[in-house]
């Protein structure tokens, strides 16, 4: 009976990792974000008609998944992070920066540092995901996913969910207190 039980569990583990493909993404951020500071979250609401589409309902899940996953609260009392994500279906011309992966940059947080601008040209099919540090009114992280490495199928709940899992793993940042199980209940920084 037990051998049995692994066996399903076994099973059952193998078919969840077939079904995550990770994909390459590309991510900025700002030299002047507190990335250990965090706590809370709010996915940003459009103003005036809103899209409830199916694709838009999934990325929010997944997000909302992710950043409770990290430690985040989600709060719409002045949360420390507002989130905002956008697919484009047309191509565009992006800008993104080369910079030290932010694990490097983080253990001297450097905020002198200047940003080497590049100049991306993305195809159809890209997915932005932004952070926006709401004290300081500025971005303070981007991730995306785009078909420039592979058919995207924003249609797919799975190939969706993949991109959306694929970017936010680029965000490694543990909300403050919580790995040491002092997460603090205020809002403010």
């Amino acid at each position: 009976m037990r051998n049995l039980f692994l066996l399903m569990l076994s099973s059952t583990l193998l078919v969840g990792c077939l079904g995550y493909k990770e994909l390459p993404v590309e991510y900025d951020y700002s030299y002047k974000g507190q990335f250990k500071k965090y706590r809370s979250f709010e996915i940003m609401k459009p103003a005036g008609l809103s899209d409830v589409s199916m694709a838009n309902e999934q990325i929010e899940s997944a997000i909302i998944s992710r950043m409770k996953f990290l430690g985040y609260r989600q709060t719409d009392n002045k949360p420390h992070l507002l989130i905002s994500f956008r697919m484009y279906e047309d191509s565009l011309k992006f800008n993104g920066y080369n910079q030290p992966e932010i694990e490097e940059w983080i253990k001297n947080q450097d905020p002198n540092l200047n940003y080497d601008r590049k100049k991306l040209d993305l195809r159809t099919g890209t997915l932005l995901i932004q952070f926006y540090d709401r004290r300081q009114n500025r971005s303070v992280w981007q991730g995306y996913a785009t078909t420039l490495y592979g058919p995207i199928d924003y249609n797919n709940q799975r190939h969706l969910r993949n991109a959306v899992i694929s970017i936010l793993d680029k965000y490694r940042f543990w909300a403050e207190g919580f790995m040491e199980g002092t997460a603090s209940k205020d809002t403010d920084i």
